[in-house]
């Protein structure tokens, strides 16, 4: 089992080395993207350090954080690695993790892991406050983009991923900016991948983020909104017509239908000056209560349907059932350790 390991560069020239230094034996390839930084980070790799599993790879033009771990990613596919570990050079994601992220790939129970610094309440005193006010708006924007309802932690960028999930990925067509975590997860739920959190805790210290954060209140609702209705036409209409098509069906006529009723009949009341009957009234509000009931109905199916069976389990040359059963009919666990239980301790991030 090949693990590679994709660290973005701009501007992290302080911080490099150390991140290096810090990747445990377990790794055997280590990608520098030089994401064409003005200190000029990849020059400085190869200058400075003389780790053997370190290649260098530059980019033409800035391409930002999303468009450099593109870059490292096909890098790494090409040199047939198995599974792809992200972090970032800055030195705010801990290398010493990359077992505990690339463990639940390696045992069958998910096609990409990602962090979430927000599972212990301990981890969150040395973060900055406006980072978590930030991130919980964007969470919940994120589960609504991503279908991914039990995901707290979108915006972290510490993961790790099947490459085979990598090869299916259109990544010419992800975000090359900020946005690309939250596109990461929109185009793994197209395919069905199975995401799953790992806890983690993030080092806060002098380093200053690039993210402008005028720019993505202009821009991410929109890309949101966007990939929102991609998503549902694929899953629910594309790919699949089931319960939740209906209700969404139902629910948009019924919600319209009485909401347009009802503002012709008050506004022909306001005009002749006349009371609309009780009658006209409840014919506009019904079909809007029930309408909405509707599409709560469709929400609960949604969060219900978060993918559960791996993808990349389909792509091995002879696929294992991904559950296999255990002396007396017990299923492994992903939460319990032990034999057949995963990694030690028994816990690989949170499925809320």
């Amino acid at each position: 089992m090949t693990i590679a390991v994709v660290i973005p560069c701009y501007n992290v020239k302080k911080h490099i080395l150390s991140v290096i230094a810090s990747i445990g034996a377990e790794v055997s390839l280590i990608y520098v993207v030089d994401d064409k930084c003005p200190e000029e980070s990849g020059k400085y790799v190869e200058a400075h350090c003389q780790d053997p599993r370190v290649r260098v790879v530059y980019n033409p033009e800035n391409r930002g954080v999303g468009g450099a771990t593109m870059s490292g990613y096909r890098q790494a596919v090409e040199d047939n690695a198995d599974i792809v570990v992200k972090i970032d050079g800055d030195g705010q994601m801990n290398p010493k993790l990359i077992p505990r992220f690339v463990q639940p790939i390696i045992d069958g129970y998910a096609d990409y892991t990602k962090g979430n610094r927000f599972y212990s309440l301990e981890s969150l005193e040395g973060m900055p406050r406006i980072r978590i006010i930030g991130n919980t708006g964007l969470s919940f924007l994120s589960k609504l983009t991503s279908g991914y309802w039990n995901i707290m932690d979108p915006t972290n960028g510490y993961t790790a991923i099947h490459s085979s999930v990598l090869k299916i990925l259109p990544l010419h067509k992800i975000d090359n900016r900020y946005f690309f975590e939250s596109d990461m997860l929109f185009r793994l739920n197209t395919f069905r991948a199975v995401v799953r959190e790992i806890p983690m805790e993030a080092v806060y210290g002098e380093e200053k983020s690039n993210l402008n954060i005028i720019r993505v209140l202009k821009e991410f609702p929109r890309k949101h909104l966007i990939r929102f209705f991609k998503r549902i036409y694929y899953n629910y209409f594309l790919r699949d017509f089931n319960v939740c098509s209906v209700e969404i069906i139902s629910g948009a006529v019924l919600t319209t239908g009485g909401t347009i009723f009802g503002l012709i009949h008050w506004y022909f009341s306001i005009m002749r000056k006349i009371p609309a009957t009780t009658g006209t009234v409840m014919l506009a509000a019904l079909p809007v209560i029930l309408g909405f009931q509707l599409f709560l109905g469709a929400v609960h199916f949604d969060v219900m349907n978060i993918p559960k069976t791996p993808l990349h389990k389909f792509f091995e040359p002879n696929p294992p059932p991904p559950f296999p059963e255990r002396a007396g009919g017990e299923l492994p666990s992903p939460f319990r350790g032990g034999a057949g239980g995963g990694v030690k301790g028994g816990f690989y991030g949170s499925d809320r």
